[in-house]
């Protein structure tokens, strides 16, 4: 494993300990002695996210991520809060047994949860994933959130 510090790619475990979404462990790099976290998590098949022009590509959930932070910027959410989406929609991704699904099911499945959590995040995360081409647009899903 590479040290995040100094690149060097010898480090020794230090604490092992299982969490919903796999193992965490405890490393110490060999050279500069700096602790870091790494997390492992398996796979269980190769889920294709299939894009609106048609292109397909692999499930991320690090995109799913980059997303809900990007949306959730400057408002009262936690870290765990956005990780316990992504967690949870990747879970229910994993569990459908289906090899592909398209970006937009994923988005509503964001969205859903996120309208529970922040409903300024939601709308952030919204303008992005729904087909919001314009002001009225953009105003007749705020008046469904607020109804």
């Amino acid at each position: 494993m590479e040290c995040p510090y100094c690149g060097h790619r010898d480090s020794r475990v230090v604490d092992t300990r299982e969490t919903s979404g796999g193992i965490r462990r405890r490393r110490e790099c060999k050279k500069c002695q700096q602790r870091f976290t790494t997390y492992e998590r398996v796979v269980v098949h190769a889920l294709q996210v299939v894009k609106r022009d048609g292109r397909r590509e692999d499930f991320s959930r690090e995109k799913i991520l980059a997303g809900l932070r990007k949306a959730c910027t400057k408002r009262p959410v936690s870290s765990e809060a956005i990780e316990n989406i992504v967690n949870q929609v990747e879970a229910e991704l994993l569990n459908s047994g289906k090899s592909e699904v398209t970006s937009e099911y994923i988005g509503q499945m964001v969205m859903d949860r996120l309208r529970e959590l922040d409903e300024v995040a939601y709308i952030r995360f919204a303008s992005v994933y729904l087909p919001i081409a314009d002001a009225a647009s953009l105003r007749r899903e705020i008046d469904r959130l607020l109804e």
